[in-house]
């Protein structure tokens, strides 16, 4: 971990946020209470950078032991509270429980960053329990609001789910190892030849934790239905919040990669989640929901990767998809002005299916083989620039949407975004091979390939819908893509037997068939 005068610093993060907090409470001027809270957010900020140039001055000098994800993270998380709460305090001008927001907003900014910078296990789940806590808060702020009411209701019966099986894991981690703290459970690794049973099915709770967590399918159907809460929350789910999977698996990173049960899981899920969700999102109009399938689906491509030991692209994924959809959410009426820009003046006439089709399925292999050159350039300089074939195919089909363009000028832009952002990725997966120094993970074959066909099927259904959007196919799969595949009302239907909604008096039912004692 970091050393002990940074670690102090680092816990200054969440103390800052507690005690903003406490004037909202009080119930002080609104006015002032969101300038307490905005000038706490960049203090953090201030602290996080300077945490961090602390941290690279001492890796420069030799010293090891820095906690290289929890830093990126606990960064992360202060650049968004800081532009989070600046916008917040201009999108609820004139709105009624301000101060309520504020506390909920600061008190979830606390425990995120608890989440970031601890290195005991038992510490991570209590604060990754506040903050789904604090998040609920948030998702009902409109609290006379039905829809808001239904999903606030689900997003805690998964979050719920997920806190027992990570409850059950650290119970069966205690148990093996004697310790808590991801230290000491890499070092219990280590020294083990192969790992207990009881290790691997606590790594398999993890996992399912993750998942749970992650609104990954069947249980995704709250961070695609949370549109009644205000944006800024919305930005702050989907940016610093939902990701946290990612982070705690890179943590474990020692203990996953000797745990094929977990991987396996991971993977499966991870890769299904994000072709369906990929394949949902094409019928979906509305940007904030769009947004929200595309969380969905990344949060999949993350867990995959954790799940094939990729963990240096699950890192740099993790940071580029909350920098993304943090802009994304705070734009969006910014992105509708765009679509109807595009609306009234479209591109020149299209190709014929067939050329557009095949345009699009060669695009695949020359992007792949952009990303290979890169890799190959780059070992001429560096011999550690070794990147696996199946990141090669994953980084290449990521690409390839650069290539499908109908003119000339607009081809040679893409070859070139394509080339550049290729050597950048080749850059970072060094820059964060060098930071994170995981261990190495053997990975099933089977699942590699799982994976490969799984993004190639993908790839392939998008271009062909794409091409002939009033084909057979299309029309086929439309319904159900449209439905989401009926994931989430099946999940829906189950929980509430369980435990039913309770809706705001007098509202209507906006979900009939799933309530009461119609479900």
């Amino acid at each position: 971990m970091i050393n002990t005068d940074i670690t102090a610093l680092l816990w200054l993060m969440p103390l800052a946020y507690a005690l903003a907090l406490i004037p909202a409470l009080a119930g002080i001027g609104e006015q002032r209470a969101w300038r307490i809270a905005k000038g706490s957010a960049a203090a953090v900020l201030g602290l996080a950078l300077s945490v961090l140039a602390a941290a690279a001055w001492q890796a420069g000098a030799g010293h090891g032991g820095i906690d290289a994800p929890g830093l990126a993270m606990a960064c992360l998380i202060g650049l968004l509270s800081w532009v989070i709460l600046r916008f917040s305090h201009r999108y609820l001008q004139g709105e009624p429980g301000q101060h309520g927001y504020i506390a909920a907003m600061l008190f979830t900014l606390a425990s995120v960053s608890v989440v970031c910078i601890t290195d005991h296990l038992g510490v991570l789940a209590l604060a990754w329990l506040f903050s789904s806590l604090g998040l609920h808060r948030l998702l009902m702020f409109y609290a006379d609001r039905p829809v808001a009411c239904v999903v606030a209701h689900k997003k805690f019966l998964a979050s719920r789910l997920a806190d027992l099986s990570l409850a059950l894991a650290l119970g069966l981690i205690y148990a093996e190892a004697g310790t808590l703290s991801m230290q000491g459970i890499a070092a219990h690794v280590a020294a083990s030849a192969s790992l207990a049973p009881g290790m691997h099915a606590a790594m398999a709770l993890v996992a399912l934790a993750v998942i749970f967590k992650s609104a990954q399918l069947p249980v995704h159907g709250w961070l695609i239905q949370v549109m009644e809460a205000p944006t800024p929350v919305s930005a702050l789910l989907h940016a610093g919040v939902v990701n946290l999977g990612g982070l705690v698996l890179i943590r474990l990173a020692a203990l996953l990669s000797a745990a094929p049960v977990a991987q396996a899981m991971l993977v499966v899920v991870g890769s299904l989640t994000a072709v369906l969700a990929g394949l949902v999102m094409m019928t979906r109009i509305s940007i904030k929901v769009r947004l929200a399938w595309s969380t969905c689906a990344q949060m999949g491509f993350m867990l995959l990767e954790c799940g094939l030991g990729l963990y240096e692209l699950a890192m740099l994924h993790l940071l580029a998809h909350s920098l993304y959809k943090a802009y994304a959410f705070l734009t969006a009426g910014e992105a509708v002005m765009d679509t109807r820009r595009r609306q009234l003046f479209p591109d020149s006439a299209a190709d014929s299916p067939l050329r557009l089709l095949a345009g699009r399925l060669a695009a695949a292999p020359l992007a792949m083989a952009a990303v290979w050159l890169s890799t190959v350039a780059w070992q001429a300089v560096s011999p550690h620039a070794q990147v696996p074939a199946i990141v090669v195919l994953i980084i290449g089909l990521g690409l390839a949407p650069l290539l499908w363009q109908n003119t000339p000028s607009r081809m040679l832009r893409g070859v070139l975004a394509v080339l550049l952002l290729a050597q950048l990725y080749v850059g970072w997966h060094l820059a964060f091979s060098a930071l994170l120094t995981l261990p190495g993970s053997q990975v099933a074959a089977p699942l590699v390939a799982w994976v490969a066909v799984c993004f190639a099927l993908l790839y392939g259904v998008q271009a062909w819908l794409l091409a002939f959007p009033g084909g057979r196919l299309s029309v086929a799969l439309y319904p159900w893509a449209y439905a989401g595949f009926y994931l989430d009302e099946r999940f829906t239907r189950l929980t509430f037997r369980i435990w039913p909604v309770q809706l705001p008096h007098r509202a209507p039912n906006p979900f009939p068939i799933v309530t009461g004692e119609q479900a």
